[in-house]
């Protein structure tokens, strides 16, 4: 089949397509079109022509249309999930959990649609201000660009759009090449939900081609990215006065000291390493253990990722399948081995079956590594030692990203220590760095990004604020 650009509420065809095949068995899914600079165009002059319509709908409206979406995904779950395992190889359980998780981050949306509120002013609190009342209203942007990954082709979308609708805007939505069909079924939810033709449009193609047009044009009013931080540099680079929100993922840490409940705790830090094959920006990627426990926490581990059935995406019982593309799947492997001749022991894993990496363990490895200090993004996880916790923290802030981190202790004293001084977008107490909640605030620090996502915080970067005074004579 023939997968068109979404553009101005209908199917639009282009000049290229190109074939889209799952990463794990190399089957053929669909040919996807291939934007041009002049499709982008379109696309962003069918947002423009909706951006009026949008801005003056009323906030129920609104709330309505995203309820609409969210009624007819409860419909649709198990297609939604389907659609996900087969073009990222997302394992099908895993799959549903972001469908389920979509559902709920749309729902948030519909609520702040709802509470979009501003303040009154106190004009007299300054000499001069006498006799006047002030309050303020948000008003949307007007048209945002969104660029998403392939990891949550459907919830991180959701993260983009779903705030986008509630505050009023229109959207251009370029999804991930691997994770088209996705975004695809998204506008044709809110296409059956009643959104405004023009207000969501979806245009597949390069990513240098489609990001630099969106960018370049002066009525795109922000552009909302989650990719690399080599792209998310030259988007800041380039975006002029555009609003930007980058989240550009992390190489996350978490800290397990002395008085920890081992047994407790590893199953859930080894699903904060190895969920949908370690492709998640928090994912557990360095773990860092008391000396007192290490050397029990690294055998339950290696123990507890043994466990993990590796196959078929569409599989109900699979946990671990094929990694996005064999090129990412090389380069973990040569990270691993890398560490390996560096003086690393490896505890499990390290080979791969064409495109599935295996669960690795790495233990001892050195922090210049890359497998230590850049994101590795697959299911490789490595665990090193501390003597004391303020060594810890350290070895947590020696790093380049700083998205969410974790700690686990007993110690009030130390869990506050820990929450005033690692400098991380989120600290998770007594949790792995993975957890997340689509209502929470979400970002990162240093080149884990700017901004912040979750919903209302979304909202917030997405809207703009305008002064009213009235003079009372």
């Amino acid at each position: 089949m023939k997968q068109h650009l979404w553009i101005g509420g209908k199917f639009k065809e282009t000049e290229n397509y190109k074939a889209l095949k799952s990463p794990y068995s190399g089957e053929g899914i669909a040919e996807v079109a291939m934007a041009s600079p002049s499709d982008v165009k379109s696309a962003i002059d069918a947002a423009d022509h909706a951006r009026k319509i949008m801005a003056e709908m009323p906030a129920h409206k609104r709330a309505e249309i995203l309820e609409s979406a969210v009624a007819i995904m409860k419909e649709e779950k198990e297609e939604c999930a389907m659609i996900i395992a087969r073009e990222a190889s997302k394992p099908l359980k895993a799959a549903r959990g972001e469908v389920d998780r979509t559902i709920m981050t749309y729902t948030f949306a519909a609520q702040e649609a709802r509470k979009l509120y501003g303040e009154t002013i106190p004009m007299d609190a300054a000499p001069g201000g006498e006799g006047r009342v002030a309050y303020t209203v948000k008003e949307p942007l007007g048209i945002i660009g969104a660029i998403t990954p392939f990891n949550f082709p459907m919830n991180l979308v959701a993260h983009k759009v779903g705030p986008a609708i509630a505050a009023g805007n229109t959207v251009v939505l370029k999804p991930a090449s691997q994770t088209p069909m996705s975004a695809y079924k998204i506008a044709d939810i809110f296409h059956r939900a009643g959104l405004p033709d023009g207000a969501l449009n979806v245009i597949t193609g390069s990513g240098g081609t489609v990001g630099d047009v969106l960018v370049a044009d002066d009525r795109i009013s922000m552009i909302t990215f989650t990719g690399s931080p080599a792209v998310g540099k030259q988007i800041r680079e380039n975006a002029g006065l555009k609003r930007v929100t980058l989240e550009l993922g992390s190489n996350s840490a978490v800290v397990v000291d002395e008085n920890a409940d081992v047994e407790k705790i590893v199953p859930r830090i080894a699903a904060g390493a190895f969920a949908f094959q370690g492709q998640v920006c928090i994912s557990v990627q360095r773990i860092y253990v008391h000396e007192s426990l290490y050397q029990t926490f690294a055998e339950r581990f290696v123990e507890e990722a043994k466990k993990l059935k590796i196959g078929d995406p569409l599989n109900e019982e699979t946990d671990i399948s094929a990694m996005i593309s064999k090129s990412d799947t090389d380069r973990a492997r040569s990270w691993i081995e890398s560490a390996v001749k560096s003086g690393a022991e490896l505890a499990l894993g390290g080979k791969a079956a064409d495109n599935t990496l295996y669960p690795t363990v790495l233990l001892n490895v050195d922090k210049s590594e890359k497998i230590s200090c850049e994101e590795v993004f697959a299911p490789v996880v490595h665990i090193n030692s501390f003597s004391s916790f303020e060594e810890a923290l350290a070895l947590v802030n020696d790093s380049d990203y700083g998205l969410q981190a974790g700690v686990f202790t007993n110690d009030v004293n130390k869990a506050f220590k820990a929450a005033k001084e690692l400098h991380v977008g989120g600290v998770m107490v007594n949790d792995f760095p993975t957890f997340r909640v689509d209502h929470m605030p979400y970002g990162g620090v240093k080149m884990s990004g700017m901004g912040r996502e979750g919903i209302k915080y979304a909202v917030e970067e997405m809207t703009e604020m305008k002064l009213i005074s009235f003079k009372i004579d």
